[in-house]
Order: C-alpha cells, then sequence, then structure tokens
C-alpha cells in the first residue's frame, strides 16, 4: 500500500523526504502549504517515514484513526502539485513534533506515530 502524507505536514512542508523517494511520488502544495505523494506512483519502500521530523508519512494501512481521510485527500489533491524532488525549505510557518503533538492533544487526537500505529 502506498504513503501517505497527513494534515501533520499543513503549514510546514518539510521537503527531507522528497530527496531519498526513488520514484519522484511527492507534490508540493501551496493552499495548503504541505506535500503529498502519488498513491499510483509510490512504490511503498518507506524511505521518507524517517526523513520526515515530524513524522507526517504513514502507510496506508497503519493511518490513525484520525488522519484515515488523509488517503484519499493525497490521490485527489498530488495532481494540483508540482511534482517535488530536491530538498528545499521549509514552510515560514513550520513547527516542530512537539509542536505538532501538542496540536493533536488539543483536538483530543492520541500520539500515534508512523510504525506503531494500531491496527
Amino acid at each position: 500500500m502506498p504513503h501517505v502524507v497527513t494534515a501533520r505536514c499543513i503549514d510546514c512542508r518539510y521537503t527531507d523526504c522528497c530527496e531519498v523517494c526513488p520514484v519522484q511520488a511527492f507534490h508540493e502544495l501551496e493552499d495548503p502549504k504541505m506535500l503529498v505523494i502519488d498513491p499510483a506512483t509510490c512504490i511503498d519502500c518507506m524511505l521518507c517515514v524517517p526523513e520526515c521530523p515530524i513524522n507526517a508519512i504513514y502507510e496506508a494501512e497503519e493511518l490513525p484513526e484520525h488522519y484515515k481521510d488523509w488517503q484519499d485527500l493525497n490521490a485527489q489533491l498530488f495532481e494540483y502539485g508540482t511534482n517535488i524532488t530536491k530538498k528545499g525549505d521549509k514552510a515560514a510557518t513550520a513547527v516542530g513534533l512537539d509542536e505538532v503533538r501538542a496540536r493533536e492533544t488539543k483536538a483530543g487526537w492520541p500520539h500515534v506515530e508512523p510504525g506503531n500505529a494500531a491496527h
């Protein structure tokens, strides 16, 4: 199953993951400022997952319940973005993992990191 970029990436848009993708599956969006993955291109190699500093990328089958809709959103939104293969500047509004987790806590969501999702 392909990998999925979740809402954790919104307004952060770290691009570390793009450089390691062997099939150029990442697309950069401007509104919202984030990345998404073309599911038809992704080969599920997992190289991108550890590169994301905010743990925004999950395997589709391990998506936490609060991010389930992002599988369809990646499939819908990638065609509106620009294919990106090189690391660039993060969004000016980028936050760290602690802030991402604080936002999830405020929303009442559990902290489920990639590789640790409950199915």
